[in-house]
């Protein structure tokens, strides 16, 4: 069975703002806001890369998003697996004892992204990247 890495984390903030500066100044992360359109998502660099991703075999980059009470899931930092085919993984992940949580998102420029959780209740997302040329 082909392996799926781990390609994105995220984690969730009170302040956004105040986070990526913390990542900032401890750990030399860089970060870029999004827009209202992008549901004000902030990507976060953690090694030098290019319009393909981390050059670091191995490496990962991120985000931050608001934290929502109202989405409990969304409190704690996740984890985010590449995958070729989201539909067939969602099919997978329920067969498995998994269960999608809403419904897949287009992000545009970047893919087909849905959140799962997974049998020990950890909140999971899974991304199928467009393809890059």
């Amino acid at each position: 069975m082909k392996m799926n890495p781990v390609i994105h984390f995220e984690m969730s903030a009170d302040n956004q703002n105040r986070a990526a500066e913390f990542y900032a100044k401890v750990f030399g992360w860089q970060y870029k806001k999004t827009g209202a359109e992008m549901g004000n998502y902030v990507v976060v660099s953690t090694t030098e890369s290019d319009e393909k991703g981390p050059k670091k075999p191995g490496a990962i980059n991120g985000g931050l998003y608001d934290r929502s009470q109202v989405k409990p899931d969304q409190q704690y930092p996740s984890v985010v697996i590449h995958v070729e085919d989201y539909k067939e993984h969602m099919e997978k992940i329920e067969k498995e004892g998994g269960k999608i949580l809403g419904e897949p998102m287009e992000i545009p420029g970047v893919g087909w992204y849905v959140s799962f959780r997974d049998t020990e209740g950890n909140r999971v997302g899974i991304l199928q990247p467009i393809p890059m040329n």
